[in-house]
Order: structure tokens, then C-alpha cells, then sequence
């Protein structure tokens, strides 16, 4: 995408900014960045990494809080679409 006024841009980040904190609750590509180097992820894989966001989202869920963890299952699905894409990996990287 082209961008001639440089506030089409802008909008267009604040857009996203906002976006990911109705989704994810955080910026998206700052969490995968943060997945990608912690030992989880490197040691057991993407899918532990899954595993426990949706075990968190099923905690949240037994308290009351579906709001979040509708962030934490949106987490989840966004890494699982990064892995089947092969941009992060399922199993160990080590």
C-alpha cells in the first residue's frame, strides 16, 4: 500500500494501535516478538505456548472474566495463523 498524505498513514496506525488493544489487549507484533524469545518457545515450541494462553483463557473464563481471556484465545489464534504460515515454528527451535 501506497500512502501519498501522510496523515492516511497516521490514521492508519492509530487505526491498528487501536485495533490490537480491542483484540489482543497489547500490540500483536510486540507479543510475538516477546513469544519468540522466551525459553517456552524456544525449548517446547509454539503450540506450549498455545497450550498455556488457552489454559490461561479457560482460568479467566472460571472467574468471570471472558473479556479477557477473548484477548487471551485471540492471542492464541494469532500465533497459530503465524505458525501454519511457517513464520514461527510449533515445535522446539533448540
Amino acid at each position: 500500500m501506497i500512502f501519498t498524505n501522510p496523515a492516511e498513514y497516521s490514521n492508519l496506525v492509530k487505526y491498528s494501535a487501536t485495533n490490537d488493544m480491542q483484540m489482543y489487549g497489547c500490540n500483536i507484533e510486540t507479543f510475538k516478538e516477546s513469544v519468540k524469545n522466551s525459553i517456552t518457545y524456544r525449548f517446547s515450541g509454539g503450540a506450549m505456548v498455545v497450550a498455556g494462553l488457552m489454559s490461561d483463557a479457560q482460568e479467566m473464563m472460571a472467574h468471570g472474566d471472558t473479556e479477557s481471556a477473548r484477548m487471551y484465545l485471540n492471542r492464541a489464534k494469532a500465533l497459530v495463523f503465524d505458525m501454519m504460515d511457517g513464520s514461527m515454528s510449533f515445535g522446539p527451535t533448540k
